[in-house]
């Protein structure tokens, strides 16, 4: 089990503390936060269409076989 502590915020003492058995989304959740907090939380967000896996696995089988 991890556990990842983080202190956010500039006023006060501000923390955030998350729990859990996989190490990578603790590394992920941790290069968020501390992104958020290089830009003062005011980042512009766009929204994008989901990924087409299935399109992309056709195209590693096509390269293997090819």
């Amino acid at each position: 089990m991890y556990t990842l502590e983080i202190n956010i915020g500039w006023i006060g003492e501000e923390k955030v503390t998350i729990t859990s058995h996989d190490f990578e989304k603790l590394q992920i959740i941790q290069e968020f936060l501390q992104f958020q907090e290089d830009n003062n939380w005011d980042v512009d967000y766009e929204a994008v269409d989901e990924l087409v896996l299935e399109d992309e696995e056709d195209t590693e089988e096509e390269e293997i076989v090819g």
